[in-house]
């Protein structure tokens, strides 16, 4: 639930200082040096995408910094799930002009970089590291809102100039935007013009688990854990007690792990994620799996030490101590001014602190089992009482038949309302009014997603029957913008024997 933006700004003016530029709230306060850093956030990121434009928020982010080039201030840009920043570190008058030159780029794009900023992309992500938490988000969240960060950039193959152009005059406006730069005042020579707009609030959560807690089978050598609980101290405190309980009873204790650690990291106004990790060798995945849900259950009884929660506290508070404090929460203040989320005082931050007690701590362990999906290498969790999340559709669509080449026990159906890969423990089905994204190679192959995350490929190659007229049905019947075409594939697929 977001809180009153009023509510928020009188605090604002108590913590530090507030004003606006050009429209835009502005929140400083001193640090000590002779250098400046100052921050833009836009509410607006990859979750507020669709499967077939993913990408466009990190398009006019690069768009936005391409005319700065080569400066002495330390700079850089950065998108999330639900926020854009520009950030700066430099002197005044670098910083002022870095600013400047990002706001004139999102009011007049330069779009001729277009195709090559696209490249880029495609080149950063193919060297990017994906994390541990890749592909929980899919399965919670399916294709679509939080769950297109386990995607892909695929709009970085269709973007058009005039969507880039859009996105941009639509979502990097004036009121929907938060300054905050670490100095007494705020820089002259700011000109910081965007279009009006509105607040944009954080995209709603959409769901593919019929229950939880859930399970999926992932890679061998590492178990994940990912929950959502309400946004809270006493969740943040949760986290690291997790993640030292796991440190000393998978690590120290069992010598099961070499890697383990625990976050918690806000989602949106009113909840958070708390992700998990352990890693193993082969030999040791099953005792890492059960010490992990043995750890989690020790903290849902409320069985947990003393000596954790104090060290959890004590780590809460010392982050809050030392000079420049103010000038510390700037990001996190002004994130949630952006978001509609209560801001604390440091004071009213370590009263909360203090206050967390063991029964607290109890209680997030027991709501964050209650939303878990855990991804384990290879086996079920049935035995402690999750449930696997869905590996196939409900049913399958009516329509022609085309057996694989491959496998006599695998048929892909092509209907007048959909796709599907019926296999012997059941269909996968892809609606065409349902489709999130279609990609497209010239040779026929086409590749459909719905919104649930299931994805049925279609491989004229691969499967007996499937003519060009076939194959001319299906694109007739997608949504066009949800339709993404691929360049060629130098290798297309033959049937095995």
């Amino acid at each position: 639930m977001t809180v009153d933006t009023t509510a928020q700004v009188a605090v604002l003016r108590e913590l530090a200082g507030y004003t606006t530029t050009q429209g835009i709230p502005t929140l400083f306060a001193p640090r000590a040096g002779n250098e400046i850093t100052a921050g833009l956030f836009f509410r607006v990121g990859c979750a507020d995408e669709t499967l077939a434009t993913a990408g466009i928020t990190h398009l006019v982010e690069h768009l936005a910094l391409h005319r700065i080039g080569l400066s002495d201030a330390h700079h850089n840009g950065a998108t999330a799930n639900v926020f854009t920043l520009f950030h700066v570190t430099g002197t005044e008058t670098e910083v002022v002009a870095h600013l400047n030159s990002v706001c004139a780029s999102l009011r007049d794009l330069p779009l001729e970089r277009l195709e090559t900023e696209k490249e880029i992309l495609r080149t950063e992500a193919a060297g990017r590291s994906r994390g541990v938490n890749q592909q929980l988000p899919l399965w919670r969240y399916g294709a679509q809102g939080y769950g297109l960060s386990s995607y892909s950039e695929l709009g970085t193959w269709r973007l058009t100039p005039d969507e880039v152009r859009w996105w941009a005059q639509t979502r990097f406006t004036r009121d929907n935007a938060v300054l905050w730069i670490t100095g007494d005042h705020v820089p002259d020579g700011l000109d910081l013009t965007l279009p009006a707009g509105r607040r944009i609030p954080a995209p709603e959560p959409s769901s593919a688990l019929p229950q939880t807690p859930a399970y999926i089978g992932g890679d061998d050598g590492q178990v994940v854990l990912d929950a959502v609980v309400r946004r809270s101290t006493a969740a943040s405190v949760f986290s690291d007690v997790l993640g030292r309980a796991l440190f000393r009873e998978l690590r120290q204790e069992g010598g099961y792990s070499y890697a383990v650690d625990a976050d918690y990291s806000p989602r949106d106004a009113g909840w958070a994620t708390v992700t998990a990790f352990a890693d193993a060798l082969p030999q040791k995945q099953d005792a890492v799996t059960g010490a992990f849900v043995d750890v989690l259950a020790r903290l849902r009884a409320g069985r947990i030490e003393p000596a954790e929660l104090e060290s959890a506290k004590a780590k809460a508070l010392k982050s809050l101590d030392g000079p420049d404090v103010a000038a510390r929460a700037l990001p996190s203040w002004a994130l949630n001014l952006l978001m509609g989320h209560e801001i604390l005082t440091p004071d009213q931050h370590r009263e909360q602190i203090a206050a967390v007690t063991v029964e607290d701590v109890r209680d997030v362990a027991r709501e964050a089992w209650s939303t878990a999906l855990v991804q384990v290498p290879g086996r079920d969790l049935a035995w402690a009482g999750c449930a696997s999340a869905p590996q196939f559709s409900e049913a399958a669509v009516a329509g022609t038949r085309h057996p694989s080449l491959e496998d006599d026990r695998v048929t892909l159906v092509i209907g007048a309302e959909g796709v599907s890969l019926t296999m012997p423990d059941g269909p996968v089905t892809v609606r065409f009014d349902r489709c999130v994204a279609m990609a497209a190679r010239p040779d026929g192959a086409r590749v459909l997603t719905g919104p649930d995350g299931f994805r049925v490929e279609v491989e004229p190659t691969l499967f007996k029957g499937v003519t060009p007229e076939r194959i001319a049905a299906i694109d007739a019947a997608v949504p066009t913008g949800a339709v993404v075409r691929l360049p060629p594939r130098e290798d297309v697929p033959r049937p095995r024997p």
